[in-house]
């Protein structure tokens, strides 16, 4: 049976409608899963014939989907259309893309769909509609009933077979909060998170996994900074001796860390990791944007169902323009069907 996804289109006045039309209309997507797109039938008919009327004047090079083969779940979240415009922001919207969300987390947990696919929504907009979470991630957690989760970042180099992985130990927090939110006990769990997903999710049984310093050279034996030499190396120590199905080096200095992915995302031969541990938001995300900017896919792990979700924001300064890119969201639908299909196949 192929992978049951909903498709959540985000916030309505972002590009979601925009980029899960385009992504839709690519075949290899539309083949390989069940997709049922989340959100207002109203909002994505207008996004579709904005789309249309922009490629009879030859405005747009990129397809978009056949209206009448995207399979809707219309969802009424008591708002007003006329409210929602195109890169405009409000209330409206945040409370249309939370609906949305909560509607696919819903049927999820009943069994429904296998996995979700969301498309980005507004965490003000969220705020000024009443809903004090700090993203989607915190809500899928908390609805499923989960208190440890992970952010794990994914890419597929477009040169070789090298997937690039980056978990963040620490998410949104300010950065004078970093050293004072990690810990051995935190790190144990993240770390729980990521080998459970490599090996269940992307089915590498005994993964390499490489630990990032948290100062400058890894503290360069407390000469710069004394987390390293007070708890982290310890902790690199023990759960080195406990766990022997798998390698784990750390911790390596934030600056060179990324140089044998970025040499290995570029299609050359480089030592590389399944996966890299980065200890806070910037030190996993700078070099995941800067080689997998439109590729790569949040995936949230711990769940008990496949969450994956394109890597950028609303883009309200280019929504209703078509020229909105869509390769990160068909990165995602593409990834949400890969891990549901390696899920299916531990079960079998």
């Amino acid at each position: 049976m192929r992978p049951r996804l909903a498709v959540t289109i985000g916030d309505p006045a972002g590009i979601g409608p925009e980029i899960i039309l385009k992504a839709l209309a690519d075949p290899t997507i539309t083949e390989s899963c069940d997709l049922t797109v989340v959100g207002s039938r109203a909002v994505l008919q207008q996004t579709y014939q904005r789309l249309f009327e922009l490629s009879k004047e030859n405005q747009l090079s990129e397809a978009f989907v056949n209206w009448e083969n995207l399979k809707i779940l219309d969802i009424d979240f008591n708002g007003k259309l006329e409210d929602i415009r195109p890169g405009i922001g409000n209330s409206v919207t945040g409370e249309a893309s939370f609906s949305y969300m909560e509607k696919a987390i819903a049927m999820t947990l009943a069994g429904e769909f296998q996995g979700i696919v969301t498309a980005p929504i507004s965490k003000t907009c969220w705020q000024m509609a009443g809903h004090k979470y700090p993203g989607q991630t915190e809500l899928l957690a908390e609805k499923a009933g989960v208190k440890r989760f992970g952010m794990l970042f994914v890419a597929h180099s477009p040169h070789n077979n090298f997937v690039l992985r980056s978990l963040l130990a620490t998410t949104h927090i300010p950065l004078s909060q970093v050293p004072l939110a990690l810990t051995p006990e935190l790190m144990s769990w993240k770390l729980e998170l990521l080998v459970e997903s490599l090996q269940k999710d992307f089915g590498i049984c005994k993964p390499k996994i490489a630990v990032a310093g948290l100062n400058p050279h890894s503290g360069e034996n407390g000469q710069l900074g004394i987390e390293e030499k007070d708890w982290l190396i310890p902790w690199l120590e023990k759960e080195s001796d406990r766990r022997a199905d798998i390698r784990i080096d750390g911790p390596i200095p934030p600056d060179t860390m990324w140089v044998k992915p970025g040499q290995a995302w570029l299609g050359l031969e480089a030592k590389t990791y399944d996966a890299y541990l980065a200890l806070y938001h910037d030190q996993g995300l700078i070099p995941v944007k800067l080689m997998a900017f439109d590729l790569a896919v949040n995936t949230t792990i711990g769940l008990p169902f496949i969450r994956t979700s394109p890597d950028h924001g609303t883009a309200f300064d280019i929504a209703g323009q078509g020229i909105a890119n869509a390769t990160s969201m068909k990165a995602a639908l593409r990834l949400g069907a890969e891990l549901i299909t390696q899920r299916n196949k531990n079960y079998s």
